[in-house]
């Protein structure tokens, strides 16, 4: 049976979650799988999405698969100078001074906190073509990087224009952001992000050593405002990477519980208010990712065979 024949086991909950997205103000995009048993949940599983920092993910993929292939050391020192790094609010990016770390460590700051100059110094050592080379061996069809973090960010300070930051309260200003536009900046599906999650939970994305780091790192995300919002238990267990642009707030992530299921959940949302805070529109990820997960392990779901 192949993937796209493996029953959805998620009919009534597309309902639902279509309707938490509604009441959150979002249009959202979702899919989910069960990691070893095939069944899935899909409510908008194959439409374009902008990835913003979800792209972090395939880019620490292509670092680990690098690495295996001896044509780096992820254990190889860089300095980074005060000067010229790509913005952002968190790691080194908002750092004043001087820095010294490992590729692996850049890797660290680039998954937990986002880091965007971390993940520009790994994307300056790997190259986009190995990043795409990378989802492509995969089987990410439809997964593509065609910018640097620094180029994203310049996208829109570029149109936005002369105004600054606060034209981005215009809704006409966001509907022309090239940012926002899948096809103008990184792209992926949701479909084919659950795919790259299940190939590092199944040793099958490089090395078992090296999914099991990328499965570390994953883990150690900071933000539990998303994703992790929808399981609030101490057994229940959350790895995953957010991405978030102008009305754009997405996280991808696998969820594994204390009796060995593990599921793969990728949400994808565009917010119709452009406020920078909307607790609503963060917290609905968790909602409809618990919503999939539900219909997963429900009765029967864990009896769907297919692709992963």
């Amino acid at each position: 049976m192949t993937e796209s024949t493996t029953p959805d086991h998620g009919r009534a909950a597309r309902a639902r979650i279509r309707d938490a997205f509604a009441e959150a103000g979002v249009t959202g995009w979702l899919h989910a799988r069960d990691i070893d048993a095939g069944a899935q949940v899909d409510a908008g599983a194959d439409h374009p999405v902008v990835t913003a920092s979800v792209h972090k993910l395939c880019l620490l993929v292509a670092l680990h698969r690098e690495a295996a292939a001896g044509r780096l050391d992820l254990t190889e020192q860089t300095v980074v100078p005060p000067w010229d790094r790509t913005p952002g609010p968190t790691g080194l990016a908002a750092m004043l001074d001087e820095v010294r770390l490992s590729l692996r460590d850049a890797a660290y700051l680039m998954m937990t906190v986002s880091d965007n100059t971390s993940a520009d110094l790994l994307l300056t050592r790997v190259g986009l073509d190995a990043v795409n080379d990378a989802t492509r061996r995969l089987g990410l069809t439809r997964t593509r990087a065609v910018q640097t973090f620094r180029d994203f960010l310049t996208t829109i300070r570029e149109d936005v224009g002369p105004s600054g930051p606060q034209a981005l309260a215009d809704p006409q200003v966001i509907a022309r952001l090239r940012a926002v536009d899948p096809a103008r900046t990184s792209h992926s599906t949701p479909r084919d992000m659950t795919r790259l999650l299940a190939a590092i939970w199944r040793d099958e994305a490089g090395t078992p050593e090296h999914c099991a780091a990328m499965r570390r790192v994953l883990g150690l995300q900071v933000w539990p405002h998303r994703l992790a919002s929808g399981f609030p238990f101490d057994d229940v267990h959350v790895a995953g990477k957010t991405g978030s642009a102008p009305t754009v707030r997405n996280e991808v992530g696998v969820v594994e519980y204390p009796d060995g299921g593990r599921y793969a959940v990728a949400v994808f949302t565009r917010a119709a208010s452009p406020a920078a805070t909307l607790p609503a529109a963060d917290a609905v990820i968790g909602t409809a990712a618990r919503m999939a997960v539900d219909a997963l392990r429900s009765p029967g779901a864990g009896t769907g065979t297919g692709a992963p």
